[in-house]
């Protein structure tokens, strides 16, 4: 149980990474320190279509990966 769960857990992280660095990139000025990116980065717009699609998916893999963490944790400490 312990090693498939571990094993859960790897491919998952894996999985997770590859989802955050697929999502789309927010702000095409990076520099927080720009003058004209300081307004870009406090505001607040509804994400669509596959942006949208992505961050439900990352949340629901961060999700069972919490889960799994814990119940790997768990069974460690017994």
């Amino acid at each position: 149980m312990y090693n498939l769960l571990l094993t859960a857990l790897l491919i998952l992280s894996v999985i997770l990474v590859i989802a955050i660095f697929m999502q789309p990139q927010k702000n095409p000025s990076s520099n927080v320190f720009d003058s004209s990116g300081s307004e870009a980065l406090f505001e607040r717009t509804k994400a669509r279509g596959f942006e949208a699609f992505m961050q439900r998916f990352t949340a629901i893999l961060v999700f069972f990966w919490l889960a799994i963490a814990l119940v790997l944790a768990i069974l460690s400490s017994k």
